[in-house]
């Protein structure tokens, strides 16, 4: 079964040569301020993955699924392989799209990539938010983000994450616009072994410095480094994880230097 994806599109019309891909908990109009303020001239394809947003909440929720549905979005609406931005667990979905589909990725942005992370933390994380999965108002769940991974990020974009993102639940408190039975399959994924790109690939990996304890581990630094040698560089970036909401200049021009390289 393919799933159908949610994509919002940003720039003008025609063949998608970018694919943003958001992490965990995301959505894909996170991309807008970026693609328009900073990429205006191109054209971005950002999807809702499998269970979040707007997009299908039907199970399986895997990696392999939302690789199977990025890699038909691609064929139905590039002319050829795309450039693929990845943040977080975004970036672990990129990196297993291009090994399963080398055709369909011209190369990688690994913004903070989230891949091959401990079980245990994994286990930790999954268990606090099943315990507590939304919030009593949008007071709170703003206040979260803001003293947590946003704290770099421009307010003014918080709050329109906000606008998006945050809904009314049944239970009469707010939450995501998430599937969170979804969530929890994922932040297993997560745990899986690194997946490696064809050699050949042109790809960038953002280590955001920040974060604590870091996604960006040497595993994946030297993996990466052994299979693509020269193909391979690694950017450090003062900021916390919201690498392409913190340092939006920094990011649109590493995805313009391996666009203007292909």
């Amino acid at each position: 079964m393919t799933h159908a994806l949610h994509v919002h599109r940003f720039g003008p019309d025609g063949p998608v040569q970018v694919l943003a891909i958001h992490g965990l908990t995301g959505h894909g109009r996170r991309w807008g301020r970026l693609a328009a303020r900073h990429l205006p001239e191109i054209t971005v394809a950002a999807p809702d993955l499998i269970g979040h947003g707007r997009s299908s909440y039907s199970a399986p929720w895997t990696l392999e699924a939302n690789i199977t549905a990025l890699a038909t979005l691609i064929e139905n609406d590039a002319d050829g392989p795309v450039l693929v931005v990845g943040h977080s667990f975004g970036g672990a979905v990129a990196l297993n799209l291009a090994a399963a589909y080398p055709d369909l990725v011209s190369g990688l942005v690994l913004l903070d990539p989230a891949i091959g992370l401990d079980g245990q933390w994994m286990h930790e994380i999954s268990e606090a938010m099943l315990a507590s999965p939304d919030y009593p108002d949008r007071d709170e769940a703003r206040t979260e983000k803001f003293t947590g991974s946003w704290a770099d990020v421009d307010p003014a974009e918080l709050d329109e994450d906000l606008d998006e993102h945050l809904i009314a639940l049944p239970n009469g408190r707010v939450g995501w616009r998430i599937c969170v039975p979804a969530m929890m399959s994922y932040w297993s994924e997560l745990a899986r072994d690194i997946v490696l790109p064809h050699k050949g690939t042109p790809t960038t990996v953002v280590r955001a410095q920040w974060t604590d304890p870091p996604y960006v581990g040497e595993e994946l630094i030297n993996g990466l480094s052994e299979r693509l040698g020269a193909d391979f560089s690694l950017v450090e970036l003062a900021c916390q994880h919201m690498v392409p909401h913190a340092k939006p200049a920094e990011t649109a021009s590493l995805i313009r230097e391996l666009l203007e390289a292909r």
